[in-house]
């Protein structure tokens, strides 16, 4: 071995889905929307003005800050936005969690959280969910470094109430807490309302969802002045050009157009409960959805095996190779058409 390469930072990477070349595939592994963005985001990228890109983009990501800060109730610096909230939260592992103590988070959850604790060599500690897959509120309230969970949880798409994730945040009020929200807009409450009573609460979104902008790259963060000053701190000491002029001009617009956002959820928050049932039918059961996917186990056949069948007839979902979850395959709710494309196949194969 090469002498620098012994000093060479090691990790084992997240690995995210498999994204298929084909757009034959009937794709409902990485919990995408299946729907467009609103009309607005098509709009605004006609009418961008290209000469605005030999520029750098405003540093300090105003248009869309200020867009977010009416949309959501909050001021301006209570906000902070990032390239998807992987990027938020990676900012605020680096921001916030520099303590000695470990930083709790749930064993089963978001395995990005582990890879950003090794990466940045934060001590960890996994709390394990209890038998129904549930996180355990007394769990986090030993000392800690910090605490990330998200709600609802992937990939069970498990909701805690808010009053749950009060607890959990009144009993750490010397640690950051963060509240990853990526899936909230399809059921269940903010946590957004308690930042006024906690400052050291931290409440993180994503436009890839509920908003259909995975493309476009768009997180954000909502805390206490005090907590959006560190992460800004951070960033700017890293990279202060974070957010494209595209991404900037598209967010805007996604966020002007309430009443196509609430259309779109209402299609898939549908399409959801069709499927819990459709799919009950068929044998399969697990946790009420909150989310924008399933996460079912069948009766009788091995998630494995089904996995590799549905991935050989050009229908994608997800399997976590993982203890205690590598019976269960996670399904992200895609429109009817493509829902209708799995019933029927799992039907067939059932058959045989």
């Amino acid at each position: 071995m090469s002498n620098w390469m012994k000093n060479l930072r090691r990790v084992e990477p997240y690995v995210p889905g498999e994204q298929p070349r084909s757009l034959e595939v009937v794709k409902l592994n990485t919990n995408e929307n299946p729907y467009p963005p609103a009309p607005g985001v098509a709009e605004a990228l006609h009418q961008m003005n290209t000469d605005t890109l030999r520029r750098y983009p405003a540093p300090d990501c105003g248009m869309l800050t200020a867009v977010l800060a009416r949309r959501y109730g909050v001021a301006q610096n209570q906000v902070f936005v990032g390239v998807g909230s992987d990027d938020v939260l990676g900012m605020s592992f680096l921001t916030f969690f520099n303590s000695e103590k470990p930083i709790l988070f749930p064993d089963i959850s978001y395995a990005f959280y582990e890879v950003w604790a090794d990466l940045l060599r934060i001590p960890y500690e996994k709390q394990p969910l209890d038998a129904s897959l549930r996180l355990v509120r007394e769990d986090y309230y030993k000392e800690n470094g910090g605490i990330v969970f998200p709600n609802p949880n992937a990939p069970t798409s498990i909701l805690e109430p808010l009053s749950f994730v009060e607890d959990i945040v009144s009993h750490n009020p010397d640690s950051v807490v963060i509240v990853d929200e990526a899936y909230i807009d399809f059921g269940g409450t903010s946590a957004l309302p308690l930042i006024e009573k906690y400052d050291n609460l931290l409440v993180v979104q994503t436009f890839s969802k509920s908003r259909s902008l995975a493309g476009m790259r768009i997180g954000f963060a909502l805390g206490s002045p005090a907590l959006i000053q560190a992460l800004n701190s951070v960033k700017n000491s890293y990279n202060s050009y974070t957010m494209s002029q595209a991404a900037l001009e598209t967010g805007t617009a996604a966020l002007e157009d309430e009443a196509y956002f609430q259309e779109t959820i209402g299609k898939i928050t549908q399409t959801r409960q069709e499927a819990v049932q459709r799919l009950a039918a068929l044998g399969f059961s697990g946790p009420a959805p909150m989310a924008n996917f399933l996460f079912v186990t069948h009766e009788s056949i091995p998630a494995r095996e089904l996995f590799a069948a549905l991935r050989e007839a050009d229908i994608f979902v997800r399997y976590f190779d993982k203890p205690r979850i590598d019976n269960y395959l996670r399904i992200t709710v895609g429109t009817p058409e493509q829902m209708e494309k799995l019933y029927t196949f799992l039907e067939d194969y059932m058959k045989h």
